[in-house]
């Protein structure tokens, strides 16, 4: 659990008001203003390039020019896509009185939180800890050397000329006070990253498993899915836990409230059932209406999410939202060389969901007289409106009832669907379109490798891997420069190191190419990047890794929670024991077992909250096995075994001889076996999938 840190310095003025999304302003070529953010390339910096504020990006000089006059400096984070970030900029950012008061009394420093969230974890870690909610855009005031006193999400003009009065004076009449609040905020700040490091492997074991998800079913929502709340957020790392868990610990609650939550949330409005693809979350309990803005980190692990999800339930309407969201990405967030973009942006025309929503009359015209079939589908009444007459399309039955209650047959709802999608489509289409943010980020991106993977394993359509294959071509052309990862690339844009995330996600994607393609040049690209990642962000006091690699900022993070993805420390102790199980690697597998039971502590105290532990820890408390497909004929075989609902197991294959320890003296020039084994200890080979399956069932 966080520690809490309390300090009458800080000022607790207002009331969160909702994490955000922002919209790019269609700007003119004459601007009253110009920043210092217009020689940025980052789409959220140059949003904001020609307010009156003198705003500037994030550098030591603006730190060391705050030094040297003596100003409070205060740092703005957002990002492209963030609605509330649009909104302050309007009310506030753009007011002339505004810019008057942060000029003369503070440096003013813009933050996109995509391009640099090292420094977003640092301020999130700080408002977290002073009791306050967390989000963006985040508004936080420092000392010249980064130290915080003040920080809080969104605020109206008035709210936030309020807080600058108020803590500059406090500032200027107590400094001394104003010091010592802010190194208890940085020491408080480091302490959250303290991580006790352990070597108690009885730590794991099934009964800490299942208490924590015990501890956690309370808070469900049984009705409409995920957890209990006023806000619902997908959160695909924890819905493939549950999966697994639902799978080997044979609980059918588990299972049901899983599918319930995937069904309920294809149904919504979180997904956008005209063009594909997923959106932020929902601002109800009902998955009904969302924030608008599409990220590739939702879409790609949903792509992931619901490809499994389609080999557990076997539910033909999870493959057809995989594959509506791989069209919308192809459509609309593809660089024409073959990485994906980082976002689009929830508002169009200045409103928020405008390209998205829908008036009753205008789907008549378009419609027609398919109209009534498609209002009775989509819930078109006065009653389901968002707002004046304005909907936000969502289902509330299954097509199967719908067509039993409508006494239409599935064929005929099927090519309505059709049709309605198609019109609708070129309809919108003829509207002005969101803003798109137009980084490459290479950890995204290697989600989406993942998603592109799964969708492969699930379906076996050979164009689902030929495109997981063009993001890593991509990523090693554009992402990879002289032996180091970037974050995110644009092309003359500025080119920050890679994060730990950015060299554990592409390990892992790499290690899921190699599953599926056997290409060894795969593996030998993931086992560089975790050396790599091993000597750069290694933390020797905890066991654990940096978020970031160097000491610029006033803490180093250590990233062990899941938020919106995964947490990268657990992602380099999954990449551990997979490397430890592929090459009968000890020193993995201990290191992997050593990073877990740290985090046992953690895990039984807030489930939702590390969920990618959880499943290392099912990997560890339930047998895992270890298919090796020998031969020739490897690839069908992998192939076939993909597509089957198999937790807790590493299928991996090679075409040729091989010194890799599950492959070594088993290659038959005339014939292909499968070895089914556990700790080394293999079961007699066989040939077909099926005998596999009943030694997996019998070990």
């Amino acid at each position: 659990m966080i520690r809490r840190l309390h300090g009458t310095f800080f000022l607790v003025l207002l009331l969160f008001i909702p994490s955000c999304e922002e919209k790019a302003k269609q700007q003119s070529t004459v601007h009253k203003y110009t920043n210092a953010l217009a020689n940025e390339t980052s789409p959220y910096l140059l949003q904001h390039a020609h307010n009156p504020v003198n705003w500037r990006p994030w550098s030591q000089e603006a730190l060391d020019e705050a030094k040297k006059e003596n100003k409070l400096v205060l740092v703005s984070i957002g990002y492209s896509s963030c609605h509330w970030c649009h909104v302050m900029e309007e009310e506030t950012f753009e007011d002339e009185e505004v810019a008057k008061i942060m000029n003369e009394n503070f440096i003013s420093i813009k933050v996109d939180r995509e391009e640099r969230p090292d420094i977003d974890n640092i301020y999130q870690t700080f408002v977290r800890l002073i009791d306050s909610n967390s989000g963006w855009p985040l508004n936080v005031i420092t000392l010249p050397n980064g130290k915080p006193l003040y920080g809080n999400t969104y605020h109206t003009r008035d709210q936030w000329m309020q807080v600058l009065s108020k803590v500059s004076d406090m500032y200027k009449n107590d400094p001394k006070k104003a010091a010592e609040y802010s190194d208890m905020v940085a020491q408080g700040i480091q302490e959250v990253n303290l991580i006790q490091p352990s070597t108690d492997f009885a730590l794991l074991n099934k009964d800490a498993l299942h208490k924590s998800v015990e501890s956690w079913k309370p808070f469900w929502d049984l009705e409409w899915g995920g957890d209990q709340g006023a806000q619902k957020f997908m959160i695909p790392v924890n819905l493939n836990f549950l999966m697994d868990y639902a799978l080997l610990a044979d609980d059918d609650l588990v299972k049901a409230h899983v599918k319930n939550t995937l069904d309920k949330i294809i149904s919504g409005g979180i997904y956008d059932h005209i063009g594909g693809g997923f959106f932020r979350y929902s601002t109800d309990a009902r998955w009904k209406v969302p924030h608008f803005e599409k990220m590739l980190y939702d879409n790609a692990q949903a792509l992931s999410l619901y490809s499994k999800a389609f080999a557990v339930y076997n539910e033909l309407e999870y493959r057809d939202k995989v594959l509506e969201t791989i069209a919308f990405l192809e459509r609309e967030m593809k660089h024409p060389e073959g990485g994906y973009y980082a976002a689009m942006d929830a508002d169009s025309e200045g409103e928020e969901g405008k390209f998205y929503i829908w008036g009753e009359e205008e789907l008549k015209s378009v419609l027609d007289e398919d109209f009534e079939l498609f209002a009775k589908y989509y819930n078109i009444k006065l009653e389901d409106a968002w707002e004046d007459d304005i909907y936000v399309l969502h289902k509330l039955m299954k097509d199967a009832d719908f067509s039993k209650e409508n006494d239409v047959s599935r064929s005929v709802l099927n090519s309505a669907k059709k049709s309605w999608k198609k019109r609708l489509l070129e309809a919108r289409g003829q509207r002005i379109r969101p803003n798109l943010d137009d980084k490459i980020i290479t950890s995204w991106n290697a989600l989406l490798i993942n998603g592109f993977v799964d969708a492969y394993k699930a379906f076996g359509q050979k164009e689902h891997l030929e495109k997981a294959k063009a993001i890593f071509k991509f990523l090693m052309e554009k992402s990879y420069q002289n032996g180091k990862l970037v974050h995110s690339y644009k092309e003359g844009g500025r080119h920050i190191s890679g994060f730990l995330e950015d060299y554990a996600f592409l390990a892992d994607a790499s290690l899921n190419l190699y599953g599926v393609t056997l290409d060894n040049s795969y593996l030998d690209f993931a086992q560089t990047l975790m050396e790599k990642a091993q000597g750069q962000f290694s933390d020797e006091a905890s066991g654990m890794y940096h978020y970031n690699k160097t000491n610029e900022l006033i803490a180093r993070i250590i990233k062990t929670d899941d938020g919106v993805s995964p947490s990268p420390n657990a992602v380099m102790a999954h990449n551990l024991f997979v490397l430890g199980h592929l090459l009968y690697d000890t020193d993995f597998l201990e290191k992997s077992k050593s990073m877990l039971s740290a985090m046992i502590p953690s895990v039984g105290e807030s489930a939702p909250s590390y969920s990618k532990w959880n499943t290392l820890l099912l990997h560890n408390t339930y047998p895992f096995y270890e298919i090796a497909v020998v031969g020739k004929s490897a690839l069908p075989l992998v192939n076939n075994l993909n597509q089957k609902p198999i937790p807790n197991t590493l299928i991996v294959g090679s075409l040729s001889k091989s010194d890799l320890p599950l492959f070594k003296d088993r290659y038959k020039e005339d014939s292909t076996f499968i070895y089914v084994c556990q700790n080394s200890t293999c079961k007699l080979p066989v040939k077909t999938v099926d005998e596999a399956m009943v030694q997996l069932r019998d070990f």
